[in-house]
């Protein structure tokens, strides 16, 4: 088959940060069921245990490390247990995240720096521990979890948007870096995703209106609706796959086309 045309996986060992539920667990499964052998990482072993048995239940064998993503001697040996135990990373998802709503001028330093800390330092600590031996294998893809706020402010979000800015930049940069290595770094950018995390923003209210979160997101999505995670899941097989060897700092919004839209008149 054409590299073209190539979406396997097969054979492909994929690191995936956080990914013992939502996100990041949907794009695991994405890429067991391409071919590629999963392995995760997540910050407490009771997290690590209950992906396992999911990933289990789905039919999938993944193996699961206890790694602080901020840490990087965490991750440099995280790294080395993966190459000796499975083997060299191929593909790598940092998705791991957090975000913290407070407004800004509420938001202490400290709170600040953490999630920086968490959604901008940690993508550029894992990419820098995988990138070598990616350089020494000839090839490898880096995928960044970015999002609309990458592009877009609003209230309450000021560190979580700084970070996600930066993730953009960085994203591109080691694309300028390395992309003569044959390591492609790109981004998602996912929409608003209908997670058990949002569900209270999706309830209906007690005199049955909707909530008015979930009525804003709709009105300001042209389709309309919250999107599932599984809907990242092709995007993402994409650019994990040789089909996407041309496609290199490029962020894919996967988010129903609210970047393309102004709303609707009132």
């Amino acid at each position: 088959m054409s590299d073209f045309l190539n979406f396997s996986l097969e054979g492909k060992v994929a690191l995936v940060t956080g990914a013992s539920y939502g996100i990041g667990y949907a794009i695991a499964s994405a890429y067991a069921k391409s071919g590629a052998k999963i392995v995760f990482c997540d910050i407490k072993q009771e997290f690590v245990d209950k992906g396992l048995a999911s990933y289990e239940a789905d039919g999938i064998d993944a193996k699961g490390y206890v790694c602080d993503v901020t840490n990087e001697e965490m991750v440099q040996d995280m790294v080395k247990k993966i190459e000796a135990e499975v083997g060299v990373i191929d593909i790598l998802v940092n998705n791991a995240g957090i975000i913290k709503r407070i407004p800004m001028c509420d938001m202490t330093a400290d709170e600040f720096r953490q999630v920086i800390d968490v959604d901008l330092n940690a993508p550029f600590i894992v990419a820098k521990a995988v990138i070598p031996s990616m350089i020494k294998k000839g090839h490898g893809k880096i995928i960044n979890i970015c999002s609309m706020m990458s592009e877009l402010g609003r209230e309450t979000v000021s560190a979580y948007a700084a970070a996600k800015g930066g993730l953009k930049m960085l994203t591109r940069n080691i694309c300028a870096e390395y992309g003569a290595d044959n390591i492609q770094c790109n981004g998602i950018g996912p929409g608003y995703i209908a997670t058990p995390q949002t569900a209270p923003l999706r309830e209906k209210q007690a005199d049955g209106s909707r909530h008015p979160f979930d009525q804003f997101i709709c009105g300001r999505t042209p389709a309309g609706r919250w999107l599932q995670a599984e809907e990242l899941t092709g995007p993402a097989v994409f650019l994990a796959s040789d089909a996407s060897n041309a496609v290199n700092g490029h962020i894919l919004y996967v988010d129903g086309g609210i970047l393309a839209y102004i709303g609707k008149q009132p």
